[in-house]
């Protein structure tokens, strides 16, 4: 089976660091502009989708992909988002609506939540495993309402009667779920088409891929897995590498401190788990073959990226689809120009190894350029 490779969408920014925005003036705000331009770059690179992240961190997953629409063509667009801040029906109406008016270009990334400080924002003050257990009933309903032929349900946090869309989206749009916690485990075995993992060391998280493809089996069901990861491809390893010194060489010490205190603090199985690759110190990022965890110094969530020449970053996506996963989900830094380099690096070699179909020519639009904050071509 070949891989299928997705971007990510920077609603919250871009910049040539880890942390939100650099030095220098390198910072690139969130706009449309810049956005369409990498939306264009990932359209025209051949990704299958984009990924757009949910938060009050972030611009909205749901206006922003829309407004990228009549700016790509066969770009799909991964739209996270919280049960806890819309009900099933409503989702399920808005999804219908995106699906019809893209031409089935929506995948729905439904993401429950780890960080209580953010969940009380939307007025959510359920413990962790609550949190879960609304989002089973959740997408139970979604489910429903998304097939077009009208659902009662009475649980403990949802009570709907006929709830429906219009008219029932062709094809149905694939539901992605991420968590590591034992009770999201179940919720993902029962409901979901992709279970989604942070980049852990293959060792680390092949047990979890058994443990969830059995409970998968114990509910009738199968799904595939997807991998959350940064990337930095070039075309030596040595240049890779450098890349990570200079990342290193720009933060500040306090700034992983606060950032490590700050999610010491989550609720988040996955993010303890990511947190444990690195605790908190600069030595030792290196965690697997090619797989460095300096990302989760600052950042939360993905912590980890593949660095290395082209040759290597397709060795270790080799590696990772032969353990169970099918779906990658990059990003980079910043990413306009990895997804380039990426692009016309690793998915050549993954297309002469049969991993990867091969790419269709674009009628009516011309190749996508470097946006004007990159005046050399990423090569």
């Amino acid at each position: 089976m070949s891989v299928v490779l997705h971007w990510f969408l920077p609603t919250a920014g871009d910049s040539r660091t880890v942390v939100p925005f650099g030095p220098n003036g390198h910072s690139r705000p969130a706009t449309l502009d810049y956005l369409s331009q990498v939306a264009h770059a990932a359209d025209d690179l051949g990704f299958t989708a984009v990924l757009t992240p949910t938060g009050t961190w972030c611009e909205d997953a749901w206006l922003v992909t829309a407004s990228l629409l009549r700016e790509t063509e066969r770009l799909k667009f991964l739209v996270a988002f919280r049960p806890n801040s819309i009900s099933p029906t409503l989702a399920a109406q808005k999804a219908a609506t995106f699906q019809r008016i893209s031409g089935g270009r929506l995948l729905l990334n439904i993401v429950t939540g780890g960080e209580s400080a953010e969940q009380r924002r939307f007025g959510d003050w359920l413990d962790h495993d609550e949190r879960y257990d609304r989002t089973d009933e959740f997408l139970t309903v979604l489910r429903g309402a998304l097939s077009g032929e009208p659902i009662d349900f009475e649980g403990r946090y949802y009570r709907v009667e006929q709830a429906t869309v219009n008219q029932a989206p062709d094809p149905q749009p694939e539901l992605y779920f991420g968590g590591a916690s034992d009770v999201a485990e179940l919720v993902a075995a029962k409901h979901v088409d992709v279970y989604l993992t942070w980049g852990e060391p293959p060792a680390m998280v092949a047990p979890r891929l058994a443990r969830i493809r059995q409970l998968a089996a114990d509910h009738g069901r199968t799904l595939r897995f997807g991998i959350r990861l940064h990337v930095i491809s070039r075309d030596t390893s040595a240049e890779a590498w450098a890349e990570t010194d200079r990342f290193l060489d720009q933060l500040d010490p306090a700034v992983v401190t606060q950032a490590q205190s700050a999610m010491a603090k989550s609720q988040s199985v996955g993010q303890q788990r990511m947190q444990s690759l690195h605790g908190g110190s600069r030595e030792e990022l290196v965690v697997s073959p090619n797989l460095w965890a300096g990302i989760g110094l600052v950042r939360g969530g993905a912590g980890t990226a593949l660095v290395g020449s082209h040759e290597e970053i397709a060795d270790r996506i080799e590696e990772y689809h032969a353990l169970g996963f099918d779906e990658f989900v990059f990003s980079g830094h910043p990413h306009l120009e990895e997804a380039y380099w990426f692009g016309e690096g690793v998915m050549p070699i993954l297309r002469r190894r049969g991993l990867l179909p091969e790419s269709v020519p674009r009628p009516g639009r011309p190749t996508a350029v470097l946006s004007r904050y990159a005046p050399t071509a990423a090569r």
